[in-house]
């Protein structure tokens, strides 16, 4: 069987990488604020890993991730209240999804999204 099994970003501050995820609604697997490694729940069985680089500088223009979530509104707004700075309000795009994308501290491009219908 195929199929993606994980992501792993790079940071150099586990404690502020960890915050982002936890504001985004995933749930710890293994690791947290204080590992070197950790890796957070994402849902089907795909989980989004946060590894401890210590000279990681953030870059961007890689591309995005795209996450299905029960609710992008919500996840928007959890995002919002903790401090965070999405780019723009969640919206329903041509091709069937209901989306936001936000940048995480470490200059990852994120999207959160659900399947419309």
């Amino acid at each position: 069987m195929s199929g993606l099994n994980a992501i792993t970003f790079h940071t150099a501050d586990m404690a502020r990488a960890c915050a982002f995820w936890e504001a985004a609604g995933l749930a710890y697997a293994y690791g947290g604020p204080d590992a070197a490694f950790t890796s957070l729940k994402a849902g089907g069985g795909t989980f989004v890993n946060l590894q401890t680089v210590n000279e990681y500088t953030p870059t961007s223009g890689w591309g995005r991730i795209i996450i299905h979530v029960a609710s992008p509104d919500d996840v928007h707004a959890a995002l919002i209240d903790a401090g965070y700075t999405p780019h723009a309000e969640p919206a329903d795009a041509p091709w069937g999804e209901r989306y936001f994308h936000v940048t995480d501290p470490d200059a990852n491009e994120i999207s959160f999204a659900r399947r419309l219908g």
